[in-house]
């Protein structure tokens, strides 16, 4: 891929100036830091395990640059693997404000960033990272993910200033590591028929050079997910390249449009119900996004099978309920932390008399046009699901310890979780949605077949 795609992208970008990424570019943090922070003091932030990757190399080349640390390098724990929460972020952020001037380099994957980010932004500093593995599509986004009091959602702060991405380091990570960022990376695919979709109903509109960042080089970093998986360099290099192009799109943008649709809210879901959080290591954000995008492309496949004659007016306002039985499911489906904002999501979106006719009319006229864009657009579930497996990832629910009866409880639950236009909501909006599920877990649709892992 090239780099001028990325230097494109931080044309525009809106907090992230500067991105160092290529072979033996760990050499460029110090100079980075000093451009970017002049006169600053590093606050060197680390696990142990990221550190014994990079860690004095990054020392050096901030020595080298005439950075002053403003202290040792502050390490957590290797063991047990760090988690995203928010205690973290508390510890570092109160850390960090004890020591006036400093500017945070983290050095580590998704989780550290993460942390990293949030501390910095409560306080209103910069920060920049040293990136360790192609784990996540959030380098270079603005929010991150952490889980407070068991409950895990994106809270808003700004993006890294710089990055450093240096393929010697990220291509020795763990192939978990790896394999969990492919899984976050491929959602883009169906993420990209959301966006077709709320763009063709006149919900969200798409735009053209945000789109592009994103989708542009995304079948190229997701091209050959064995060699990922066996650690091929080149092929890790265009993974990672895919995940900052992502991030880049979402600071572009100013929203997680471009990058995520129905399959992650399969994974925000189960974060929210705060599953796999008390696993060795936790279970990945990559590794339920993969599963969600095999369930969302499953959906996909079967929504492309209808015809315009299939969308029936008359059912679909019939099929509409009323605001208050839409929230006594919502409450009788999720835990109680996760009720109120989905009430207000599921109640946002919902639609009915001329306003529902009127979309689905719209949904007709489209029809031929919208349903050839999106099959070039999506792969097959199957498909899907063959690569995750080659790249190591799980590749099936059960895999990840989701039952078969939670695993369809899901579908309903994702959809209510978020505002956001996609699949889940036309197939609502259609009074078809559960006909749709029960298609895909009977004998002979797609989950029927799949009922559990193939040997």
């Amino acid at each position: 891929m090239s780099s001028s795609l990325i230097s494109q992208a931080l044309s525009t970008a809106t907090e992230t100036k500067e991105i160092a990424f290529g072979d033996g570019v760990t050499s460029q943090a110090g100079p980075m830091f000093a451009r970017l922070f002049p006169g600053a003091r590093a606050l060197l932030v680390a696990d142990e395990n990221t550190f014994a990757a990079t860690g004095p190399a990054v020392v050096e080349s901030l020595q080298e640059a005439g950075v002053e640390l403003a202290e040792e390098p502050y390490l957590f724990p290797g063991t047990p693997t760090l988690y995203a929460g928010y205690e973290a972020v508390e510890v570092l952020r109160d850390h960090l404000a004890a020591l006036e001037g400093a500017v945070i380099c983290s050095i580590g994957a998704g989780t550290l960033n993460d942390i990293a980010k949030l501390a910095s932004g409560e306080l209103e500093r910069p920060y920049m990272n040293v990136c360790t593995a192609a784990s996540v599509d959030g380098f270079a986004s603005f929010g991150a993910s952490i889980s407070r009091d068991g409950f895990k959602i994106t809270r808003s702060c700004p993006a890294p200033t710089g990055l450093v991405a240096d393929n010697d380091i990220v291509c020795e990570a763990p192939q978990r590591l790896t394999a969990t960022g492919y899984g976050d990376l491929i959602e883009k695919i169906p993420a990209g028929a959301d966006w077709i979709l709320a763009d063709a109903l006149g919900i969200e509109a798409i735009d053209d050079y945000v789109w592009d960042l994103v989708q542009g080089p995304l079948r190229e970093s997701l091209a050959d997910p064995q060699a990922i998986g066996q650690g091929d360099k080149r092929a890790i290099e265009g993974l990672m390249a895919g995940n900052l192009m992502s991030g880049l799109a979402m600071q572009a943008a100013q929203s997680s449009r471009p990058a995520s649709g129905a399959g992650h809210q399969f994974s925000h879901t189960w974060e929210m119900e705060g599953h796999g959080l008390d696993w060795e290591p936790p279970l990945s954000h990559g590794f339920k996004v993969g599963i969600g995008t095999i369930a969302s492309c499953a959906i996909w496949e079967a929504f492309l099978r209808m015809e315009a004659e299939d969308f029936d007016v008359a059912r679909a306002l019939a099929a509409v309920r009323p605001p208050e039985e839409i929230e006594s499911e919502v409450r009788a489906s999720l835990q109680e932390r996760m009720q109120d904002e989905a009430v207000r999501h599921s109640l946002a979106k919902r639609v009915e008399g001329e306003e529902l006719a009127a979309r689905i009319e719209r949904l007709k006229a489209a029809w031929p046009e919208l349903r050839e864009r999106c099959r070039a657009q999506l792969m097959s579930p199957q498909e899907v699901m063959d690569r995750l497996r080659a790249v190591g990832a799980p590749y099936h629910p059960e895999l990840i310890e989701i039952d078969w009866e939670r695993f369809r409880q899901t579908h309903r639950k994702a959809r209510m979780i978020r505002d956001r236009y996609t699949v889940l909501d036309i197939l609502t909006d259609l009074g078809v949605f559960d006909d749709v599920v029960d298609e895909l877990f009977s004998p002979q649709g797609f989950w029927g077949q799949h009922r559990h892992p193939s040997k």
